[in-house]
């Protein structure tokens, strides 16, 4: 998956807003909080982080390519810095997965009026 097809898909995510943070970070949000980051590296390609479940987290840093997410490991993110370590399905379904753990942590107000409530 290049940058442009990984903003595309989180851009696509129901009520996601995106914008540059730290000056070349795409940062996508639901309800003001983040829940994917992306960039492209000289050295490494394009590189994505991401909520993950409490549980999975040291399953996923155990895995090539991945590691803690610097300032956002004890939040339980990753970041995948070799995006050639996984399929692009399952870096969707990830995604998917951190959208759906952040949104969950809006307060009731905020899912309603989103209408995101489960």
């Amino acid at each position: 998956m290049n940058l442009s097809a990984v903003k595309k898909y989180c851009a696509s995510l129901p009520h996601a807003t995106a914008d540059i943070k730290w000056g070349a970070d795409h940062v996508f949000s639901i309800g003001g909080k983040m829940f994917a980051v992306a960039f492209e590296n000289d050295l490494r390609g394009v590189v994505v982080a991401f909520k993950v479940d409490d549980e999975r987290f040291l399953e996923y840093t155990d895995r090539p390519g991945f590691v803690p997410a610097p300032y956002l490991a004890r939040a339980k993110w990753v970041q995948v810095r070799d995006i050639e370590k996984i399929n692009a399905a399952e870096l969707k379904v990830l995604i998917a997965r951190s959208y759906q753990l952040v949104a969950k942590k809006l307060s009731k107000k905020l899912q309603c009026e989103l209408g995101i409530m489960g």
